[in-house]
């Protein structure tokens, strides 16, 4: 078994038993690997944000927030080559790109067979052209957006005119291979759509942003049109 698929079945081997802890010697027995290995995974999977935690003492151990997990989801060998195949196409610089990794990794070691074999053949030969989105400006909005906090930016129109503004992010839209921040300009007072590799400079605010629904901000912009995201070319420059 290799890394990542031992990875995914620890995961699964904590759920089983959840809120029940399991002792570092009994995963090490069950997986037929060191327990120093155990630990390492163990702390990869605290890393990447899954919800494992360790209660030292008698009767303690390593166990899983049961609630915070999905329980395990049967896919036809179709629907797990379309996801794989959809994931492997997310550039470095899209919109939660390390979230999609993670997801493409879960779903490749859950499967066996030709079914494994036909999907990492398929995620094998889609390639993505890179963007100009800085990480540190992606990473500020997937953070706005998680947190509902405003973002304040700095912004390149399609004029070339440079602005910084305050927005309250409403949600991502994409169009003809751009993604756009769709949120309530403070300065504009109205909804804009921002592209995201337009932006020069983004940083997260302790502001809580207002809700805003994202079909009104689109029907109240420049993109009166713009209520699905095929729809939402007339946005490459509304941003003004």
């Amino acid at each position: 078994m290799n890394r990542t698929a031992r990875l995914y079945a620890l995961v699964e081997e904590l759920r089983a038993v959840a809120p029940r802890p399991l002792t570092v010697a009994a995963l090490a027995a069950r997986f037929e690997i060191s327990t120093r290995t155990v630990q390492r995974d163990l702390q990869t999977l605290m890393e990447t944000g899954v919800p494992v935690r360790t209660t030292p003492g008698r009767g303690g151990g390593w166990s899983i927030a049961a609630e915070m997990t999905l329980p395990p989801i049967h896919l036809t060998p179709e629907e797990a080559s379309a996801l794989t195949a959809a994931l492997a196409a997310v550039g470095a610089t899209t919109p939660y790109a390390g979230a999609a990794r993670t997801a493409a990794q879960k779903i490749a070691a859950s499967m066996t067979g030709p079914a494994s074999t036909v999907a990492r053949e398929l995620a094998a030969r889609i390639v993505t052209r890179p963007s100009r989105t800085d990480s540190a400006i992606r990473t500020a909005v997937e953070q706005a957006l998680t947190h509902n906090t405003a973002l304040r930016l700095s912004y390149t129109d399609a004029a070339g005119r440079e602005s910084d503004r305050v927005v309250e992010p409403a949600g991502l839209l994409t169009a003809e291979g751009r993604w756009y921040l769709i949120a309530w300009c403070r300065t504009r007072r109205a909804g804009r759509g921002f592209r995201l590799d337009r932006i020069t400079a983004a940083t997260p605010t302790d502001e809580a942003a207002r809700p805003h629904h994202l079909s009104d901000l689109l029907l109240g912009s420049t993109a009166a049109d713009a209520v699905r995201p095929t729809a939402l070319a007339s946005l490459t420059g509304s941003a003004r």
